[in-house]
């Protein structure tokens, strides 16, 4: 359900873009959809996630951009917005705090040695920012419903090639975590 909602309004952009076209009318109603998923979220669990609040400020921003100007180009840059800030913050926890940030997301699901996790870390920092010039590459150098194409079934599916092959990567590199010991404490 929840993997529904994290891409309900991608879909609805996508298919009011194949229906009308339009960049700006598939915006206009990205920018309420959007909304309306994190709410729904927020609804359905009382919490909302860094990362959807990260992408509702950029689908508001470049979206109402978008729309006030008439110019796609804002819309078209939001998924590299959104790859490069992801970048950014995955480097960043390397000095703040004591874990990097997917050790903080994944630690209590997998182990790993400190050197993995680094990589691990690494790893998706530079897919982040491949990710974002992809996204530039393909908005500037071909036509803007190959890009939309692109933005659905291009990102979405190297994120999740990504993701198997980084799920390969940790089940030869990781383990699960051990239960903490109650005589340890």
């Amino acid at each position: 359900m929840k993997l529904l909602l994290d891409f309900l309004p991608i879909l609805i952009f996508f298919a009011v873009y194949k229906y009308s076209g339009d960049l700006i009318t598939a915006t206009m109603v990205l920018i309420p959809a959007t909304i309306a998923q994190v709410g729904l979220i927020y609804f359905l669990t009382k919490k909302i996630e860094k990362m959807a609040l990260v992408t509702l400020f950029l689908v508001i921003l470049l979206g109402g951009l978008t729309v006030l100007l008439n110019d796609g180009w804002f819309i078209m840059w939001k998924p590299t917005a959104v790859n490069w800030l992801f970048a950014i913050a995955f480097l960043g926890s390397h000095f703040i705090g004591k874990k990097p940030i997917i050790e903080r997301i994944l630690g209590h699901a997998i182990s790993l040695s400190k050197q993995h996790w680094l990589q691990l870390s690494y790893t998706w920092s530079i897919f982040f920012v491949l990710s974002g010039i992809l996204n530039l590459i393909v908005a500037y150098n071909f036509s803007e419903a190959v890009w939309v194409n692109f933005k659905l079934f291009g990102l979405l599916g190297l994120t999740f090639l990504f993701l198997v092959l980084q799920s390969i990567w940790i089940s030869r590199n990781g383990s699960e975590p051990k239960p903490p010991n109650p005589e340890e404490h």
